[in-house]
């Protein structure tokens, strides 16, 4: 995992655990600049946990450690209504009536559950994400691609 991706992640789960945020804010370096498409990109995939933790047993329990996280990087709330999250396989989740806060990341989990400001539940019985190799991809109302998360066999991780 590059060093960017790092700090980005630590300062997404800081900023997700509500913590204030002058402390995250890192200064303008090399960090900002290898990252300049991410300035177009006010919402991207910031994470994924692809496989659960323990074995695989479908459970609910199994199902909901699996889960994609996604990030609004701008301060102003973004509608993700129509929006779609989608794996290499075809399968789709559809957001209904979902609005992202400003600097504001939502987990997507697998399995069932209530949907809250910061988890939503596909409601599936088997799991989705393929944990040796698969790509996650979210998609505006449109049908335009806002950003692709890939991992394992030929894939470089993030675009």
């Amino acid at each position: 995992m590059s060093a960017s991706r790092t700090a980005r992640r630590i300062a997404a789960t800081a900023l997700a655990a509500g913590a204030v945020l002058s402390a995250v804010a890192l200064p303008a370096s090399a960090h900002d600049n290898n990252r300049d498409h991410h300035q177009q990109s006010r919402v991207e995939i910031s994470d994924v946990q692809a496989d659960s933790p323990g074995r695989d047993n479908g459970t609910n329990r199994s199902l909901n450690a699996e889960w994609v996280e996604i990030t609004n990087n701008t301060r102003r709330s973004v509608d993700l209504d129509g929006w779609t999250l989608r794996d290499e396989d075809g399968n789709r989740y559809r957001f209904d009536d979902v609005r992202l806060a400003g600097r504001a990341t939502v987990r997507i989990h697998t399995g069932a559950g209530r949907d809250t400001r910061t988890d939503l539940y596909q409601g599936r019985r088997t799991h989705v994400w393929d944990n040796h190799s698969d790509t996650a991809t979210l998609r505006d109302d449109r049908g335009r691609t806002i950003d692709t998360e890939s991992w394992g066999r030929g894939h470089h991780n993030h675009h």
